[in-house]
């Protein structure tokens, strides 16, 4: 039998699906650079297994302290999750950001809830 062939995705007219990834919290500290954020999901999503090749397909817009990601092709949205965690152990701001959904086509960074501990040792 021949050998199955990936399918190719062609862009729809209108978007499937708009996700904004909010990284106004840590950008305000001045420990998250949103331009090379950017630049780095441009440079490291795939579509159709080759990454850098947006095309039509994938619109990465830096609006303020959000980035916009719209889809014309069916792409999850847990993708980018994983795009933004990778982006954060790279640049080791994991241990202190977290990426959390408030809702369905929003994703947000936030610091974890550090408890300051006032216990005196004996």
């Amino acid at each position: 039998p021949a050998p199955a062939q990936k399918k190719k995705v062609t862009p729809s007219s209108k978007p499937l699906k708009k996700i904004v990834i909010d990284y106004s919290k840590p950008a305000n500290d001045g420990v998250f650079d949103g331009a090379a954020f950017e630049k780095f999901l441009h440079d490291r999503f795939k579509v159709d297994g080759r990454p850098g090749q947006l095309g039509d397909s994938v619109k990465i817009v830096k609006n303020g302290n959000t980035i916009i990601v719209t889809y014309y092709v069916p792409i999850a949205k847990t993708y980018l999750k994983y795009l933004t965690k990778k982006y954060l152990k790279k640049n080791e701001l994991r241990d202190w950001i977290r990426v959390v959904a408030p809702s369905k086509d929003k994703y947000e960074l936030r610091f974890y809830n550090v408890e300051k501990e006032d216990d005196e040792e004996d």
